[in-house]
């Protein structure tokens, strides 16, 4: 597993080994970073976005997002293995000062520290089958995490479909061998 693009290019990130943590394939995480870039339904989503990574896992997807130019990134992960991979992963890339690591459940968050503004851009990659996408979506807006114009890109399995909360515009939708992400806006 490697940054795709930008500052970190080419940059190895560590993962844990067994089956408890499900990191975006280096081949879905460029397809999602291309759409992007190049969907032409936003507008510059990665330049300078305050991007929220949940179910971060390793951190692969927000540590993406900083080498493609947004300028901070938070991210939510409540299994201690997998935090130690994500906080390891920050410092391999010296991105300890443009992160933040929250250590809670995604679908119970706390409300949004005032340290931490609302974010612009959101990755979700929830265990598959759970249905825990959309709950931490309710439970992100509820907590005031969420910009007006946010986008959320929501990684799951394309044999399970998953219901949006109110609020949300599906803009796009891409399948990738057994994932599926959908690419939501959050209308207020």
């Amino acid at each position: 597993m490697r940054i795709i693009g930008g500052l970190h290019r080419g940059r190895p990130l560590s993962a844990p080994k067994g089956k408890d943590t499900r990191p975006t394939s280096d081949r879905t995480r460029e397809s999602i970073f291309n759409i992007l870039r190049h969907g032409g339904w936003h507008h510059g989503a990665l330049e300078d976005a305050t991007v929220l990574d949940v179910f971060a896992g390793t951190g692969a997807l927000g540590l993406e997002a900083l080498s493609q130019g947004a300028k901070h990134a938070a991210f939510i992960e409540r299994e201690h293995p997998a935090i130690d991979f994500c906080k390891k992963n920050i410092a391999v890339l010296g991105e300890a000062e443009r992160t933040a690591v929250l250590t809670f459940d995604a679908t119970d968050p706390i409300p949004r520290p005032l340290y931490i503004e609302p974010r612009s851009l959101v990755f979700l990659d929830p265990p598959y089958g759970k249905y825990l996408g959309a709950e931490a979506l309710k439970a992100l807006v509820q907590q005031d995490w969420l910009k007006e114009g946010a986008i959320c890109a929501l990684e799951m399995s394309k044999k399970v479909p998953e219901i949006l909360p109110a609020g949300f515009t599906l803009q796009d939708e891409r399948l990738y061998g057994l994932a599926k992400v959908q690419f939501l806006i959050w209308g207020g």
